[in-house]
């Protein structure tokens, strides 16, 4: 069994829920009451979504990081 591994960017909205998706993957996003509801959710979802997707349109990126972004004014 080859295992494939995921880059999953995860959220916390303003009710405390947490979101999580996984962009190299058209419409793969679930969420949950804490972050391993969540990543139960999604990963149940990505099973779901790999299905129903053709290999073509999973795309070929890495994640390099996160930064934050100051504007002042806004």
């Amino acid at each position: 069994m080859k295992i494939k591994q995921f880059t999953v960017y995860i959220e916390q909205d303003e009710d405390g829920m947490f979101i999580g998706s996984i962009p190299s993957v058209p419409s793969c996003h679930a969420e949950g009451k804490t972050q391993a509801e969540m990543m139960k959710n999604l990963s149940d979802v990505l099973k779901l979504c790999l299905r129903n997707v053709n290999k073509k349109q999973i795309l070929k990126t890495k994640f390099i990081g996160i930064q934050n972004l100051e504007l002042s004014n806004a």
